[in-house]
């Protein structure tokens, strides 16, 4: 079995007051803003960042309900090597009773999302070259080849006007975290 070596890459937590957050952890631990929008299913987001080669390494997410049991972690996130290691993921998740099972470019990241068997939202992504503004998704198609997926997604992203290469968006944030 070939061997993974999965790392935390961000969290994403649910709030009932998003503004508070935002400024609690932009004044508490430095984190900044990197993106903010609304996804296709309606949730508002929050992106941020303490680093300038990490897009996001917290996500708020707005709609928090007043319901005991809720548990308001969005998702665990972690971050493989390859797309194979994506493929790997993916396999092994479902041969280990993974349900809901979505795997999404994001432009700037390939994701596999999934529901661990308690109903944790778990996903394993590994970064593009590319840079698009977020939130972004596309269905992602692991059986292609990994040339044809590069490609395609390199062929999306610099449609979008926020296009850039990630090491051009990676030189901007460490420009806006020295100042």
């Amino acid at each position: 079995m070939p061997e993974i070596h999965a790392r935390l890459g961000h969290v994403g937590i649910y709030a009932h007051d998003k503004p508070k957050m935002v400024n609690f952890y932009t004044k508490v631990l430095g984190l900044l803003v990197t993106d903010h929008g609304t996804a296709r299913s309606g949730m508002e987001l929050t992106f941020m960042s303490s680093s300038p080669s990490n897009h996001h390494q917290f996500v708020l997410v707005g709609g928090r309900p007043d319901t005991t049991g809720f548990n308001p972690i969005n998702q665990i996130s972690f971050m493989v090597d390859t797309l194979s290691d994506l493929r790997e993921v993916h396999r092994r998740a479902l041969d280990h009773g993974a349900s809901e099972m979505r795997v999404i470019s994001h432009g700037n990241a390939w994701s596999c999302y999934f529901k661990d068997p308690e109903g944790n939202v778990v996903e394993a992504y590994l970064d593009t070259p590319f840079h698009v503004a977020q939130p972004h998704g596309d269905p992602l198609d692991l059986a292609k080849s990994d040339e044809d997926i590069m490609r395609e997604t390199e062929a999306v992203c610099r449609a979008d006007p926020s296009f850039m290469m990630m090491a051009d968006y990676q030189k901007r944030m460490a420009d806006k975290l020295a100042s």
